[in-house]
């Protein structure tokens, strides 16, 4: 039997511990989205919404509590505009779980990636580049395969998006337009007072737009209340790990490991029954290589130096 040289170097892990953090965070992602779904079997999306996103932002709170005394008028006005930004686009994405799977919704969220530079242009007139470009015509084709006649959530009919696709995809425009905002606001205000004010002004739209949408306090059961309080909790657990794994990992590789989070919403929930057709996985797909193409840059070939002359 061979023995084992005591000189060779021990075997070290392919990922760091904040890249380990930062994929356990992209699974509880994935897994929020069949929670939803089967939370919103009952009634109340913009009451989930809200008590979701007072409890994530009451627990930050709590724990942040001195650096909040220190809030400025900016850090109000940023963390509101962004708080609205996260409202609409969970709100959309919460009432679209009633009428489509969690893992069609999952992959029509992750479109918001390549979707980013198209707002950029749009709002800061800074065209996107080639790669942008691919990403954006892969995420579109992807969405549409997605939808497809047989996909579920969509009416027999042909090719196109039913109501539930469509919300979903709304509440994918604003969650991309709340990246854009969160980047306009970097580095000119506290990220964890801002984080906290973001949550809580989340919860507080949503519980202020209920009777607008028609909406009462819905007559829920206790696993109702219980699922919302548990996404209010993974919601600042993840919060807190995102803010600490990122300090130590690049934004390119961040963004790779998170888009695994539809995977992982398709591995949940086909594990609880569900089935997405040939049409909408090749979709899926097809959002995905779009996620992933958006953080790619072509590499200019520099002419190398010549050496000096002897």
């Amino acid at each position: 039997m061979p023995v084992a040289s005591a000189s060779r170097p021990a075997l070290r892990p392919r990922l760091t511990r904040p890249e380990l953090a930062l994929v356990a965070v992209t699974m509880l992602w994935g897994a929020s989205f069949l929670l939803v779904h089967v939370a919103m079997r009952e009634e109340g999306a913009l009451a989930f919404v809200g008590l979701r996103f007072v409890a994530a932002g009451a627990m930050l709170a709590l724990l942040f509590r001195r650096e909040m005394a220190r809030l400025t008028p900016q850090e109000l006005a940023a963390g509101a505009a962004i708080g609205l930004a996260i409202c609409l686009g969970y709100g959309a994405q919460t009432y679209g779980l009633k009428t489509i799977s969690s893992s069609q919704s999952a992959f029509i969220t992750a479109a918001y990636v390549p979707l980013v530079p198209l707002l950029q242009w749009a709002v800061l007139k800074r065209p996107p580049g080639l790669m942008s470009w691919v990403a954006v015509g892969l995420a579109f084709t992807g969405l549409l395969l997605l939808a497809g006649p047989d996909a579920p959530g969509l009416a027999a009919g042909g090719l196109g998006f039913g109501a539930g696709e469509v919300v979903t995809l709304f509440g994918t425009l604003a969650m991309a337009a709340e990246i854009l905002l969160i980047g306009a606001f970097a580095g000119r205000v506290n990220g964890r007072r801002v984080t906290v004010v973001q949550l809580l002004a989340a919860g507080m739209f949503a519980l202020i737009a209920m009777p607008f949408a028609g909406e009462g306090m819905p007559d829920a059961s206790p696993s109702w209340f219980a699922a919302a309080l548990g996404l209010g909790l993974m919601s600042a657990v993840i919060q807190l790990t995102m803010n600490w794994a990122q300090a130590f990992v690049s934004p390119t590789r961040a963004t790779l490991i998170y888009a695994g989070e539809p995977v992982w919403a398709g591995i949940v929930g086909r594990l609880a029954g569900e089935r997405l057709p040939p049409l909408a996985l090749l979709g899926a797909a097809l959002i995905l290589a779009g996620t992933l193409v958006g953080e790619l840059r072509p590499v200019r070939r520099t002419r190398a130096a010549r050496p000096p002359a002897e």
